[in-house]
């Protein structure tokens, strides 16, 4: 499937466009700003656009009012389909976040319930009771999602709720020629429900991806041939991290071998999870890296490993954004045009060779070396093989092992490596070996 292989650009549309905050109902085609990133994009070697919320919303894009037209702070539907025509042409693809959980409070239906109460023929559409009441007192209580009563939880098992849902999904398609799907919190949509969602966009779109949002547990709970294709990969997302800043590459190889290893009871082997450094939920990588020096070789370790890796705009020229105050405005900022420098550069280079490599994109996993400060391992399939070498440390590193062949050709730079006398890793670097054979 084309996502097994995809490079993925996260955009947060009501923050890059510098939409306000509060919906004031005022339309403005700040949606067609995009337009000027569609060559950077490109560029950066990225073949889809991951777009957050779009749709009508009361603030910050998952509080949904209106599913079937665009939040008139980015514009009208037309110029949404103008930016998705245009990625399109450039030969990228368009994902849109589907918030199917919850909706806003000013969600039409919603609002019918508000003024009718038990006359409104939406009233089975949420998981509500007139026995009781809310902070917002509407004189009845209904299940918020996760104790926030801003985001009103629907009534999934309501035929007429995911009927609703999908002829919105069709529209999309329809509109938009949308490819997939990011399915905000997905560890509360219900087995049953991601099997409609899945027979349902099979229908409309033979390879139409969903990728479901999971943080813990076993992620086959919502991934399979009948679900999710693909879920979000917190474990690792925080495995990442937090091996370079405690010089612990052990924590990451550990968990990667735990997902993908050779053994039989590994979770994930042959399954394509997001990869990501940050996103727009969490503190930017520039700013949660303890050592910068360390942004190359972690960027490189999450294109080398099993996966389909994400790059969050703005992260990808080292912006700064850590959450703060209450606010995620700092990670989600307006941004006029985008940035390019070397570690631009570097990722491009990353994608150009992740999405080139066979072994790369389904290639087996297996640690070959694994000290606090470098690791070393294998991505194998059966017409090739490649070494992924990182070293995090301020010192140059020697690693002697058997690398089964004598000659290898660095994905990234193009440079041959001779594994005679042992292989060194300078400060901070990052390699991709293909093998001779």
């Amino acid at each position: 499937m084309w996502f097994d292989e995809a490079v993925i650009y996260q955009i947060y549309p009501l923050g890059l466009c510098g939409a306000p905050a509060d919906n004031d109902g005022v339309k403005s085609p700040r949606i067609l700003r995009l337009l000027d990133w569609v060559d950077h994009i490109k560029k950066t070697g990225a073949d889809t656009v991951l777009f957050n919320p779009v749709f009508d919303s009361d603030r910050h894009g998952y509080d949904t009012r209106d599913y079937f037209h665009i939040d008139p702070r980015l514009g009208a539907d037309e110029d949404f389909a103008q930016v998705c025509q245009a990625l399109h042409d450039a030969g990228i693809r368009v994902m849109l976040d589907g918030v199917f959980n919850h909706v806003g409070r000013g969600f039409w239906a919603f609002k019918d319930v508000q003024e009718k109460k038990w006359d409104s023929p939406y009233k089975d559409w949420f998981h509500l009771s007139f026995d009781g009441n809310t902070n917002y007192n509407d004189g009845f209580w209904y299940e918020g999602w996760e104790g926030h009563n801003e985001l009103v939880k629907l009534n999934l098992w309501n035929p007429a709720v995911v009927q609703h849902q999908f002829d919105a999904i069709r529209s999309w398609v329809e509109q938009f020629d949308i490819d997939g799907l990011r399915l905000d919190v997905a560890y509360c949509l219900s087995p049953e429900y991601l099997k409609q969602l899945r027979a349902f966009t099979n229908s409309v779109k033979p390879d139409f991806v969903l990728m479901g949002e999971t943080l813990h547990g076993d992620y086959n709970r919502w991934m399979a041939d009948d679900m999710c294709h693909s879920v979000t990969n917190y474990e690792c997302y925080k495995g990442l991290w937090s091996a370079f800043n405690s010089m612990n590459m052990f924590e990451i190889g550990h968990s990667l071998a735990r997902q993908f290893g050779p053994e039989q009871w590994t979770l994930y082997k042959g399954k394509h999870l997001l990869s990501f450094l940050d996103n727009h939920d969490v503190n930017r990588i520039a700013s949660q890296l303890s050592n910068p020096d360390h942004l190359v070789p972690a960027y490189a370790m999450m294109f080398g490993m099993p996966g389909v890796p994400s790059v969050y705009y703005g992260s990808e020229w080292g912006m700064q954004g850590a959450k703060g105050h209450g606010s995620d405005a700092e990670l989600r900022p307006a941004v006029e045009k985008p940035e390019w420098n070397d570690l631009t550069a570097w990722i491009s280079r990353l994608a150009e060779a992740k999405k080139g490599n066979k072994a790369l994109c389904y290639g087996a996993y297996r640690n070959v070396v694994l000290t606090n400060k470098q690791i070393i391992f294998e991505r194998k399939c059966d017409s090739e093989r490649v070494l992924v070498a990182i070293n995090a440390d301020a010192a140059p590193y020697t690693a002697h092992f058997d690398a089964g062949c004598g000659l290898a050709w660095d994905l990234i730079s193009g440079e041959k490596h001779d594994f005679g006398g042992g292989s060194e890793l300078p400060p901070y670097s990052a390699f991709f070996w293909k093998m001779e054979r």
